[in-house]
C-alpha cells in the first residue's frame, strides 16, 4: 500500500515479550502462553501492516510461541508420576527472559553512569548558591510498543462506518508530519490520542502514526508518559524525559 514506509525498530522480540509481560503485571515464571502469544502476534501483525522494518528473529519468536501453546495443549505424557515431573515447554523461554532482562539491566547501569559522569562539573569561585529550583515533573519515554498499543487502540475506536469510507484526496506524509509542528508551535504538548481523533478515517489515522514515527527518528519530537503505560504525549521539548533504557529502573513494575 502506497502509504507504508519503513522505520528502524530497536527493540528486539525479547523487548516485546517483556513489555506484555510488565504491562499486564504478568508472572514471569508462570507466564500464560496463550495469553502472550495472542498479543503478540497482533503486535507483530500490526508492525508488518504498517511495513515497519521487522527483523527475522520477530517470526522466529513468533513461531516459538506457537510451538510452546501447542506443546502445552497436549495431554500428560503417560508414566510422568508424582516423583517425576514433566517438562514445562515454557522454562527455556523464561530462561532467556530473564537472562536478557539482567543483562539489559546491567547495560542500563553502565550508561548510566556514563552520563552521570558526564554531567559533573565543578562550580565557579565565588558563585552564590542559589536556591533549589522548583522539583519539574519527570516523565517517562515512550517505547515503540507503547506508540503501537496506542495505535492499535485508536484503530479499534473508529467506527466501522469509517473503514468503507471513500477517500478522494490522499493524505500524505508531509501533510501529517506539517500538521503535528504546525500543532506543537500553539502547543506545548499534545496527546497522541488528539492526534487520532482528528483523522478523518482509517487512513489519515495510520498516516498520522507514521508521521509521528518518523518525527521521533528525526529526533523531532519525543513521546513521553507520566506513569508507565499511559496516555502518550508528543513533545518538543527532551528536557526531564527519562530514556526508555531507564524507565524500568525509575518505576519499576
Amino acid at each position: 500500500m502506497s502509504y507504508k514506509i519503513k522505520i528502524e525498530i530497536f527493540e528486539g522480540p525479547l523487548d516485546l515479550l517483556l513489555y506484555l509481560v510488565k504491562k499486564d503485571h504478568l508472572n514471569i515464571y508462570d507466564i500464560p502462553i496463550a495469553k502472550v502469544t495472542e498479543q503478540y502476534l497482533q503486535y507483530l501483525n500490526l508492525m508488518q501492516m504498517l511495513d515497519l522494518n521487522i527483523a527475522g528473529e520477530f517470526l522466529v519468536m513468533a513461531a516459538t510461541l506457537m510451538q510452546i501453546k501447542s506443546k502445552m495443549l497436549l495431554p500428560a505424557e503417560e508414566g510422568v508420576g508424582a516423583e517425576g515431573e514433566q517438562e514445562d515447554p515454557r522454562e527455556e523461554l523464561v530462561r532467556r527472559l530473564l537472562e536478557y532482562e539482567k543483562f539489559k539491566e546491567i547495560a542500563q547501569d553502565l550508561r548510566q553512569k556514563e552520563t552521570d559522569q558526564r554531567e559533573i562539573f565543578k562550580r565557579p569561585r565565588g558563585e552564590a548558591e542559589k536556591e533549589p529550583s522548583e522539583k519539574k515533573e519527570v516523565y517517562f519515554e515512550a517505547s515503540i510498543f507503547d506508540l503501537i498499543s496506542a495505535f492499535s487502540q485508536a484503530l479499534k475506536d473508529v467506527p466501522k462506518e469509517v473503514f468503507y469510507e471513500v477517500v478522494k484526496d490522499k493524505y500524505t506524509m508531509e501533510e501529517a508530519t506539517h500538521e503535528i509542528l504546525h500543532l506543537l508551535l500553539t502547543k506545548s504538548e499534545v496527546r497522541l490520542s488528539e492526534l487520532f481523533s482528528l483523522a478523518k478515517n482509517k487512513l489519515q489515522i495510520i498516516v498520522t502514526f507514521l508521521a509521528v514515527l518518523e518525527l521521533i527518528r528525526l529526533k523531532e519530537i519525543t513521546a513521553r508518559q507520566s506513569e508507565l503505560f499511559q496516555e502518550i504525549e508528543i513533545v518538543r521539548n527532551k528536557e526531564n524525559i527519562i530514556p526508555y533504557e531507564r524507565r524500568d529502573q525509575a518505576n519499576p513494575a
